[in-house]
């Protein structure tokens, strides 16, 4: 009986799945952690002319031009303040690499299926395609970011002309 208690266990565990959880404004996102490569401290960028606003620029990473892409501009959340939390996370996304600027990063936390309850239905008002579901950890409500849906193909098509 424990033997079996023990595999159903590691069995649960299988379909947990690893969240960087960050922060944009007042609102808790979590992203898949197998995305990310890095995580840095906001610093200068290069501007793009003609580039849309919420494309900061681009950095260049250990020989590779990343696009950065402020989330708070994209997701249109008021004014954007740069302080000593805000963060780039570096992400591999379609075999491309881009960065995001975020508030803060706050944690990795593991949610198993039954934490994770599918996303609204908002009707044809709202674009939810690149949200995967709401998590919730401690009675905290953790919108969950489809990073490839939500980076889109406007900003990868900004990496191939920065590239």
């Amino acid at each position: 009986m424990k033997g079996e208690q023990e595999l159903t266990g590691k069995a649960a565990d299988s379909s947990a799945q690893e969240y960087l959880t960050f922060t944009l404004g007042n609102e808790a996102y979590g992203l898949d952690i197998l995305r990310v490569q890095e995580i840095r401290g906001y610093d200068t960028v290069t501007q793009i002319a003609n580039a849309p606003d919420y494309l900061k620029g681009v950095i260049n990473l250990r020989g590779v031009i990343v696009p950065i892409v402020d989330m708070r501009i994209k997701f249109h959340l008021g004014k954007v303040d740069y302080n000593e939390f805000t963060v780039v996370i570096i992400l591999n996304v379609a075999a491309k690499v881009v960065g995001m600027v975020v508030d803060g990063v706050s944690d990795v936390v593991t949610l198993a299926k039954e934490q994770i309850k599918p996303p609204p239905e908002f009707g044809a008002s709202f674009d939810a395609q690149y949200i995967n579901g709401i998590g919730t950890v401690d009675e905290q409500m953790l919108i969950l970011v489809d990073i490839e849906k939500l980076m889109g193909s406007a900003e990868l098509q900004l990496v191939e002309l920065a590239a």
